[in-house]
């Protein structure tokens, strides 16, 4: 196993640099907000103070020319009602211009104060001139109304005009400079926010490389641990592999001691004992009839439980007449054994199995019926052995107490996964308390 390096503990480091970031982005961002809305409100109060300024230079301007164009009325006006009606007019128009001048007065400033001021001097004497002309007679109107008008009410109201356009130019020069300086404000709130967009990309892009370093070299640790996990998968396979070959041949290996030397040792213990009972005198075999015949039962017994170990051990009918006459006899012997009721279903097996296949589903019957007569409770053992197509179908259903096969996995279990497994199979348990217990193996055959 390759030396694994201490790694620092980099989520710190990350949460606070994506979250200095964040808030970075949002503090700039409300700044930002801040100043449009800033900008916003300023243009806003330019525009409506323009507008304001501009309604009451036009409401001025229609005011000076109606009051001219009233006093007109009045001087060349010869009937008194009508003139009476000219002057109330005059009147009303004076007193709304009055107003104007005065609300205008309240929001003027800057440039045009000084052309403000003289507009309301000409204005004054305006008033001052008009005042005692609205008192004359018929006969006086008649006789100086004409050259009055000429003399002192247009020049005066055209110059008059004249300074209310004054006004007008310098509230739209006005109306430009803020313009212009709203503009630079919005130039400069677009410099503020490329330099936040290009901080924010820079510290974004170091912790991005940052991070990405760091996930590759996760990924890249990540891989090589994976990579030693399989290889040690693949050794540990290798190694319950060899096992259980190795059990295997040592099983086969003391089945064939225990049968050919330790049952030919007891075989001739057998013979010599008859040999001996048959050279001894008439006498002699009534003294010792019954230790011979205690030895000979001795040597029976021993001959018959070696017999049966090396059949456990590995049943030389495996070997010699194949998987099913195995399987039938491990049956009878069960059932001789236990009073289980077992039953061996297994029609068209392949004679030719490759030998770690017969043993395979050899263990794997032989320890499901060890199962059931340890810990099942059954009465009745089915086993079905049947080809399908290209696997080998094996299946042992019992009547037991059944079990929680999720919850449990005892040694068992697992040493006949781990067998079926080895050959590329698989082994399915359905089991639930009270219901039985139903072992599905599926073993694909060799090509």
């Amino acid at each position: 196993m390759p030396e694994t390096r201490p790694r620092r503990n980099t989520r710190p480091m990350l949460v606070a640099g994506f979250g200095g970031l964040l808030i970075l982005m949002a503090l700039a961002g409300l700044d930002d907000l801040r100043i449009l809305r800033s900008i916003q409100t300023r243009s806003d109060a330019i525009r409506n103070e323009f507008v304001e300024r501009n309604r009451l230079l036009n409401q001025i301007r229609s005011g000076l020319y109606l009051s001219g164009t009233f006093v007109r009325d009045y001087v060349l006006e010869p009937d008194p009602p009508g003139s009476a009606e000219d002057r109330k007019r005059f009147e009303r128009t004076r007193r709304e211009l009055t107003a104007d001048m005065a609300s205008y007065g309240r929001i003027s400033g800057g440039a045009e104060s000084a052309l403000y001021a003289e507009l309301q001097r000409h204005l004054a004497a305006y008033w001052s001139t008009v005042e005692p002309v609205m008192q004359w007679d018929a006969e006086q109107r008649r006789a100086a109304g004409y050259g009055f008008l000429r003399d002192s009410v247009y020049p005066r109201r055209t110059a008059m005009v004249t300074l209310a356009d004054q006004i007008g130019a310098s509230n739209e020069h006005q109306l430009n400079a803020r313009i212009l300086q709203v503009t630079e404000l919005f130039a400069g709130l677009r410099v503020r926010v490329a330099l936040t967009m290009l901080v924010a990309l820079g510290l974004g892009g170091l912790l991005a490389l940052f991070a990405t370093r760091r996930i590759l070299g996760y990924e890249s640790a990540a891989a090589e641990l994976l990579r030693d996990r399989e290889q040690a998968r693949a050794e540990l396979k290798e190694l319950s592999t060899r096992l259980v070959e190795a059990q295997e041949s040592e099983r086969r290996a003391i089945s064939r001691e225990l049968h050919d030397d330790v049952g030919q040792s007891l075989s001739a213990m057998l013979v010599t004992v008859g040999n001996m009972t048959a050279v001894l005198s008439p006498e002699a075999r009534d003294a010792v009839a019954g230790q011979l015949a205690a030895v000979r039962g001795l040597a029976e017994t021993s001959l018959r439980a070696v017999r049966d170990m090396a059949l456990l051990l590995r049943p030389s009918m495996l070997d010699d007449l194949g998987l099913a006459p195995a399987l039938h006899w491990q049956a009878r012997e069960v059932s001789k054994r236990t009073g289980l009721a077992v039953t061996v279903d297994a029609v068209g097996v392949p004679e030719e199995l490759p030998d770690e296949y017969r043993t395979s589903v050899y263990r794997v019957v032989q320890e499901a019926l060890h199962n059931c007569e340890q810990h099942a409770r059954a009465t009745t053992v089915r086993v079905t052995l049947r080809v399908h197509g290209q696997a080998l179908a094996l299946s042992i259903q019992d009547d037991g107490v059944g079990f929680d096969a999720e919850a449990a996995r005892g040694m068992g279990l697992l040493g006949m996964q781990e067998r079926i497994a080895n050959l590329g199979g698989a082994l399915n348990v359905e089991s639930e308390p009270g219901r039985g217990t139903l072992i599905m193996v599926r073993l694909p055959l060799p090509v």
